[in-house]
């Protein structure tokens, strides 16, 4: 009889920093086709709604990848920090 295979832990904080990171490198990418979206609808829609929309998808994008930095900034600093502890202050 074989036993079930044990799960795999992964710790949280690195499984939070990989999807983060992750979600930043989809940033791009989600941005683009959000801003060619407007190509679809060329016909049905006017020009001043087209380049409202490209604006505001802009400024969110600019909104997503600061809270996105900051956080992955944040997890930067905690595991330097805990690296630091391990060590014994550098001592």
């Amino acid at each position: 009889m074989s036993r079930s295979p044990e799960p795999v832990f992964l710790e949280r904080q690195s499984y939070r920093r990989r999807r983060l990171s992750d979600a930043a490198r989809m940033t791009p990418v989600v941005g683009l086709v959000l801003i060619l979206l407007p190509l679809l609808w060329a016909d049905q829609a006017t020009t001043s709604s087209g380049i409202l929309y490209v604006f505001s998808v802009w400024a969110i994008l600019i909104a997503v990848t600061r809270v996105i930095s900051k956080k992955l900034s944040d997890y930067e600093h905690f595991e330097k920090s805990t690296e630091e502890d391990d060590s014994g202050g550098g001592r």
